[in-house]
């Protein structure tokens, strides 16, 4: 029996169609976008979801996603004016592939935990797309810190893995030895090299620990634009420019906001 929320979810979603279709065939903006003019907008509407989830809003989460599914569809529709695909391509595409990649659901595979899924997954996926490398999969437009981790998580998928988050550690002390050492020569080139090194080896250990370098950093930056910008609300309550504060009286305000929980 159908799940009567799917029903309507249905109906909403075909609803949304026949908008896409009507605002394509009327509206002067919507009838001029490709897939290329839409492409910055869809990345800016994914970090805008990123964001709604750092910040843990559950309504703004759902407007964005909203947002992301009106890129989708957008997509689909020029799609199918190119005669190249249409919603339902992508949409049997997507229920194919996921059926293929859990074949302890829909087969005969056994799995003891999340491990193995993955690991499975990277398989099928490495397989399925005729990749000579489990590298390739991840996308080169990444930030730094998630490609490093993605990188990692690819390379485990396949056995390539430290086998405790200790050795990891081990590693990071090795790698900031050796940053070290290069501040103290004073060598340009090998500071870079080597502080690359170590922010590789630190992801590698917050994977081990389950936890995300990227949603990490993207919190303290969060925390640091509340935390500034209301010594610059303060510093505007009091008179004063910001370049007229000591730093003394900076760290102050800045206490206060951490007090306060920004």
């Amino acid at each position: 029996m159908t799940n009567p929320s799917h029903q309507k979810s249905a109906a909403e979603f075909i609803r949304l169609l026949e908008i896409m279709d009507r605002l394509r065939a009327e509206c002067p903006w919507d009838k001029k976008q490709s897939n290329e003019t839409l492409r910055s907008l869809s990345i800016e509407e994914t970090f805008e979801l990123s964001e709604a989830i750092i910040k843990n809003d559950d309504q703004e989460i759902k407007g964005e996603l909203g947002d992301l599914l009106l890129h989708i569809v957008f997509y689909s529709k020029i799609g199918a004016e190119k005669k190249a695909f249409d919603m339902t391509d992508v949409l049997h595409a997507i229920c194919e592939k996921l059926i293929y990649r859990h074949p302890h659901i829909y087969g005969d595979v056994e799995v003891k935990d999340d491990e193995e899924v993955k690991k499975n997954w990277e398989k099928l996926k490495l397989k399925e797309k005729g990749r000579t490398s489990v590298l390739e999969g991840v996308p080169k437009g990444l930030t730094g810190l998630l490609k490093a981790y993605r990188l990692q998580e690819k390379a485990a998928g396949v056995g390539f893995e430290w086998e405790t988050k200790e050795d990891v550690w081990e590693k990071v002390n090795e790698e900031l030895h050796e940053w070290k050492e290069a501040i103290d020569n004073k060598d340009m080139v090998e500071m870079e090299n080597e502080l690359g090194d170590l922010l590789f080896a630190l992801v590698n250990y917050t994977r081990f620990i389950d936890l995300n370098p990227e949603d990490a950093l993207e919190r303290s930056n969060m925390k640091f634009i509340n935390r500034f910008q209301y010594i610059e609300k303060c510093a505007t309550e009091q008179g004063k420019e910001m370049g007229e504060m000591t730093l003394d009286e900076m760290e102050v305000l800045w206490d206060e906001a951490k007090k306060k929980g920004l």
